[in-house]
């Protein structure tokens, strides 16, 4: 909006702003999700940047385009590229169409979602630009963000950065469920700007049923807080089925779901991921990605087609074997006297290290200097990790056994001889 930030402000918070006639060819009808806008997309130069996005997504095959600071010149050896010469240049800043296509459809069919590839769907840098995008987009200082304690260290960090004010929800686990009390997510939704979610969550495993993404969203609707769901691990879950909890009616219009390649796919290189949703919720995710970090390149891009496009029974074995060592890591890690988490998705396990009078840090800074072993200390966590630390299994199998067998070691010294290290993962 082309005024004062404070008289930007007055305008929505009063409604007036969904009145004025530029204000609604701005938003398209979205006059109403203008209260959830940060200070930074309220002051954004909105119709300079639809006006390069028109720009760079024209095209015509007849014609001469002396306009864009394209060179047009192949110094690369034959075969050393998948890009045909006519790809080389811009791409679209939103993504390329047929691979928010092929999103658009995978969160049909898999997710039970229904978006518009056009505006409804975000190619960006991996989840973790999602979420920066997300945040930037919508949270201000002092804005009050909820967090599951224990959770991704990104979420936090990034909030903070950006001032926001974390309100952390307590969890456990129980069969591979994470478990909270609904009254916890009711008093920290209250005056709340954004919800987190990961389901299958990092670093426990942990998966959320539909009766509770039913009551998180009835609690959300109430209280007018933004859902981000972060579905990464959605490819891993072996206990019940994933669902989306934008598929709810009370949280579709409020979602912004997230997936990526980097764990799914197995392409953490790539950087591509996605973040799909209402179109008066997306369409300002764009604006601020174009500003921040546009151009997700060509050529990740097209791998990120290229995977979407598989058949999904091809990834089927490969969940079998995740699933597998899921079981033979929890197994040798309860017969070492250590009482990890049953993890219901994702590929770690959280286990308690406090028992022994260590926290998480401790823990991991002397397995790594005595055995040479790498875990993650679940300090990083949230407020509920310094008693615990992050093993992951997601690793071939002599690597993991071997991994084990350092661990009992340093575990229990006497006893590790007499454990299975042998034994085929």
């Amino acid at each position: 909006m082309s005024c004062p930030l404070f008289l930007a402000r007055l305008l929505i918070r009063t409604r007036l702003a969904n009145w004025l006639p530029s204000v609604r060819r701005l938003v398209d009808g979205g006059g109403s999700f203008l209260r959830y806008y940060s200070d930074r997309m309220v002051t954004s130069p909105v119709l300079e940047l639809k006006s390069a996005a028109r720009l760079l997504e024209r095209h015509a095959c007849d014609a001469v385009n002396l306009a864009m600071g394209e060179p047009h010149f192949d110094l690369l050896p034959s075969g050393s590229t998948k890009l045909p010469a006519d790809q080389r240049g811009w791409p679209s800043p939103n993504g390329l169409p047929e691979l928010r296509t092929a999103v658009a459809e995978k969160l049909h069919s898999e997710n039970g979602l229904t978006v518009h590839p056009h505006d409804e769907v975000l190619i960006t840098h991996g989840a973790t630009g999602a979420f920066y995008t997300a945040l930037d987009t919508f949270v201000d200082p002092g804005d009050k963000v909820v967090l599951f304690d224990p959770t991704s260290p990104l979420f936090a960090l990034a909030a903070k950065h950006r001032r926001a004010r974390v309100r952390w929800i307590n969890t456990w686990m129980e069969d591979g469920r994470t478990r909270f009390r609904m009254a916890h997510v009711a008093r920290a939704l209250r005056g709340a700007k954004m919800l987190i979610l990961n389901t299958p969550a990092n670093p426990t495993g942990g998966v959320l049923t539909l009766d509770d993404l039913e009551q998180i969203a009835w609690w959300a609707n109430r209280h007018d807080v933004l859902i981000y769901s972060d579905e990464v691990f959605e490819r891993y879950q072996y206990e019940g089925e994933h669902i989306s909890i934008a598929f709810l009616p009370q949280a579709g219009q409020r979602t912004l779901t997230v997936g990526s390649l980097s764990k799914g796919h197995a392409l953490t290189a790539a950087r591509v991921g996605w973040l799909a949703g209402c179109r008066h919720l997306v369409r300002p995710c764009a604006v601020t990605a174009a500003l921040q970090s546009p151009f997700v390149p060509t050529l990740c891009q097209q791998i990120g087609l290229t995977a979407l496009q598989q058949e999904s029974k091809y990834f089927e074995p490969i969940r079998a074997g995740f699933e597998y060592r899921r079981r033979y890591a929890f197994e040798r890690l309860q017969a070492m006297g250590l009482n990890p988490s049953w993890p219901g998705g994702g590929f770690f396990l959280w286990m308690p290290v406090w028992d022994r009078d260590m926290s998480g840090e401790v823990f991991a800074d002397r397995l790594l200097r005595e055995k040479k072993l790498l875990v993650t200390p679940g300090d990083l966590f949230g407020p509920s990790g310094k008693g615990y630390v992050r093993l992951s299994f997601a690793t071939e199998d002599g690597r993991l056994r071997e991994g084990l067998r350092r661990l009992a070691e340093f575990v229990d010294p006497q006893n590790a001889a007499s454990t299975p290290a042998n034994q085929a993962a």
